[in-house]
């Protein structure tokens, strides 16, 4: 009952003829081989990196990392401080109702 039953694949009842296949000759049309030349390999490198370009590297790279990290920073600082003056706020104004309940 729980098992299931997988269909079999039914028998061919007879041999499956191939259709004829007429083959006729083509002519061949050779053209001339062009040959191509090789692109030249540079003997020295495109980009040729000074000890000076190294150091604006390096500078320009710390100084983006820097700003960067400043303005992540800030922003998670103003993100503190509106949950902490959100909390204080949430805070003084169930003070509020609470005590304005109290006295009723």
């Amino acid at each position: 009952m729980f098992r299931p039953k997988v269909p079999t694949m039914p028998q061919p009842t007879a041999h499956a003829a191939s259709p004829a296949v007429i083959v006729e000759p083509t002519t061949s049309v050779q053209r001339p081989v062009q040959a191509y030349a090789p692109t030249p390999t540079p003997s020295r490198p495109t980009v040729q990196i000074t000890p000076g370009a190294v150091v604006a590297l390096v500078g320009g790279g710390t100084a983006v990392v820097l700003v960067l990290g400043a303005v992540l920073v800030s922003m998670l600082l103003a993100v503190a401080l509106t949950g902490t003056s959100l909390a204080i706020c949430a805070l003084v104004v169930r003070s509020l109702m609470s005590s304005g309940t109290k006295r009723r």
